[in-house]
């Protein structure tokens, strides 16, 4: 039997691992969280605190490690810079030590903002990074901190991420059912990724020895306004939206205009394929009812 440790366990990305792999009988599950959770199976566990992820590594000696905990809010890492940079880079660089002081795998989850979005095709995992903002600066950081510290590890890039918590989807569901205009950026293309979709794929690799980095997203691309038009229409909702340029809605932190991910080495050395996001998106509704 396999010792998984999912950390972030409470974020929607660790509730879907923890949903495909609860009842298989090839694992058994540490589940660790950066706040306390009513459920008593979930351990508390700061990511940056070198001693205790030490100390829980050292305890458990797991197999596998998934991290999922970070820091995504992506404007608030411009004003809160040090915090970010401890989540996103140094948290992963105490696993990444830790897992290899056990000899376990480590599954670290990263994102299409390394990318600076001036591309015009698909980012294969081996095109040039130049993140835009803290978050993505940050979370690069970290991926070359897991890739230096532990040679038995994967970095799996996603995009646009929805599951259940705070994501996209579900604020387009509640701002259409407050009533509020809801206006929406037209000229930022990626592709939404069900947390779902993403811990299958993530399933798929971490029993092999295929390390290195990977890209996971949905097939397929959009803007974030043709996005929030597919939710109304799949959730029944009648709800005008106004498209709007990125210019009209600035942010703290920049964000790529075109960052969609290729999934070359799944592809190619798994030979899996992940859903297209429409497709994806329609199952997580199904999945609501």
């Amino acid at each position: 039997m396999n010792k998984v440790l999912i950390t972030g366990a409470s974020g929607q990305l660790g509730q879907a691992i923890y949903g495909l792999l609860k009842n298989n009988p090839k694992y058994e599950l540490y589940l660790t969280s950066g706040h306390e959770i009513d459920d008593g199976i979930v351990k508390t566990l700061d990511i940056t605190d070198k001693e205790a992820v030490e100390t829980l590594i050292l305890n458990i000696t797991p197999n596998i490690i998934i991290n999922c905990a970070a820091m995504t809010a992506v404007d608030l890492c411009e004003s809160e810079e040090d915090r970010a940079y401890e989540i996103n880079s140094l948290g992963p660089k105490y696993l990444a030590d830790s897992a290899e002081k056990v000899g376990a795998k480590l599954v670290h989850v990263s994102t299409d903002y390394v990318y600076d979005g001036q591309a015009s095709e698909p980012y294969i995992e081996k095109a040039q990074t130049n993140p835009l903002s803290v978050y993505g600066r940050s979370k690069l950081l970290g991926e070359n901190y897991v890739l230096e510290s532990c040679p038995k590890s994967f970095v799996v890039r996603t995009a646009w991420l929805y599951g259940q918590g705070k994501n996209f989807v579900n604020t387009m569901l509640r701002l259409a059912d407050e009533g509020k205009s809801i206006r929406v950026v037209s000229d930022q293309i990626g592709t939404p990724t069900s947390a779902l979709e993403l811990a299958r794929a993530i399933v798929v690799i971490m029993d092999t020895d295929i390390y290195g980095i990977y890209h996971a997203t949905c097939e397929g691309y959009t803007s974030w306004y043709e996005f929030a038009l597919e939710i109304f229409k799949l959730a029944g909702k009648k709800v005008e939206v106004e498209a709007i340029t990125s210019l009209d809605y600035p942010t703290p932190a920049r964000r790529p205009m075109y960052s969609v991910l290729d999934n070359k080495r799944l592809r190619e050395l798994h030979g899996y394929y992940m859903k297209d996001w429409k497709e994806a998106l329609k199952e997580f509704f199904e999945n609501l009812k």
